[in-house]
């Protein structure tokens, strides 16, 4: 295990990256609301294979959560986080809090927003969440001055609308993406999972034998209409309220004819008071 400094102060971040960046070290980065599990340290590996120091975040960011959403309860557990992050192999745990973040306080924050994609399905079911999301990012980077980030694509469409507030706005910060971490029945990792009650999270890897089902339908030719009835009846058969459970285009556009090409099914619901999202990237084209 790597020793960690933990630091909450601006001005010793900037002195620590900067006398990185003197000394001609490239700095990764990967941003977090805490809770940390196997998923995130995957994400300071995937950052280490691309930079030689490595700082991770963890602010449980207000200006992303709506006003019936679980800002107050998200679980919260520093020290824990930081001895997951040394194992890691971390160099550098940031550790702000909501006055460094937010001056003049969140609701008086200069707001970020990206068109488009913010406005769909997510963003559609929890209106200005992602501008909350942009907003924190583009703090962090300022903050910290990456030369790298790396981020999950578990949140396939924060991923999406990250990287086009990056290219849009010419962040001097290259992206890249994680592989989503599973847990052996194919629940994907999450922070929010610990909410689950005993008898929900026997239920929940059903979220993830819908996706395949609907990578398999897809790939056999189902027409999309068929597919997306199909996975939120086999949702709430098993006991998920379903918000949506949909196959786009790469860029989260509706196929069009039904074309060939790169697709994913993603998924949010609700099972018992906790909500999941998952998603799978495929093929629409039968390999072989």
């Amino acid at each position: 295990m790597t020793a960690i400094q933990t630091l909450t102060e601006l001005d010793r971040l900037r002195a620590t990256v900067a006398g990185w960046k003197r000394d001609g070290l490239r700095v990764g980065f990967v941003p977090t609301m805490g809770n940390l599990h196997a998923g995130h340290h995957s994400l300071v590996a995937l950052a280490r294979r691309h930079a030689d120091r490595v700082v991770a975040s963890v602010f449980v960011n207000p200006t992303q959560f709506g006003p019936n959403e679980d800002f107050t309860r998200y679980p919260r557990t520093p020290e824990d986080d930081a001895a997951g992050l040394a194992a890691a192999g971390c160099d550098t745990l940031w550790l702000p809090d909501v006055a460094t973040m937010y001056p003049f306080g969140p609701d008086a924050a200069v707001r970020m927003h990206v068109p488009a994609v913010s406005d769909v399905l997510e963003g559609a079911h929890r209106p200005g969440h992602f501008d909350g999301v942009c907003t924190v990012v583009a703090r962090l980077f300022h903050q910290v001055r990456p030369d790298v980030a790396a981020f999950g694509r578990k949140d396939y469409q924060q991923w999406l609308v990250v990287r086009r507030m990056v290219e849009d706005l010419a962040f001097p910060v290259e992206l890249v993406a994680g592989d989503i971490v599973r847990e052996s029945d194919g629940l994907a990792m999450s922070s929010r999972n610990r909410y689950l009650s005993p008898e929900d999270r026997a239920r929940a890897p059903e979220l993830h034998r819908v996706l395949l089902r609907m990578r398999v339908m897809t790939q056999e030719g189902a027409v999309r209409a068929q597919v997306e009835a199909e996975a939120n009846a086999a949702l709430r058969e098993a006991g998920f309220v379903p918000d949506y459970a949909v196959i786009r285009t790469a860029d989260l556009c509706e196929p069009v004819g039904e074309l060939p090409g790169p697709r994913v099914a993603l998924i949010a619901a609700r099972l018992g008071k906790t909500r999941l999202i998952d998603n799978l990237e495929f093929d629409s084209a039968l390999s072989g």
